[in-house]
């Protein structure tokens, strides 16, 4: 029998209690809360990922690239402590992953 080792997923929390990435899912459609959803379980279990699922926006940050019907998404993380850490999500309405949205996640990462 084959283990699965998965890695705990966590959203970041704000001092103020807010959970940015969390709050932005549950403004999503069902159908697009299970493609992202999908996409964060397969990067739990099969990290590291190939293909274009994960791609590095320097160290320490990584997007993970989720293709919802007319829209493309794109969820920012870390890895602390042995777990993924969602810091932002948002959807993609340029060819480049717009700065404002990255350094949002690394000052984010900074208070973890």
């Amino acid at each position: 029998m084959k283990i699965i080792k998965t890695i705990p997923v966590r959203f970041y929390k704000a001092n103020s209690g807010n959970e940015p990435v969390r709050e932005w899912l549950h403004g999503l459609s069902i159908k697009d809360k299970k493609v992202i959803g999908c996409d964060i379980r397969i990067v739990q279990i099969d990290w590291p990922v190939e293909g274009s699922l994960v791609k590095s926006l320097g160290s320490p940050l990584w997007k993970i690239r989720s293709r919802l019907d007319n829209r493309i998404a794109r969820i920012v993380f870390i890895f602390s402590d042995g777990e993924i850490v969602l810091l932002n999500g948002f959807i993609k309405k340029t060819q480049k992953t717009p700065k404002q949205e990255i350094e949002l996640a690394r000052r984010r990462a900074k208070n973890i």
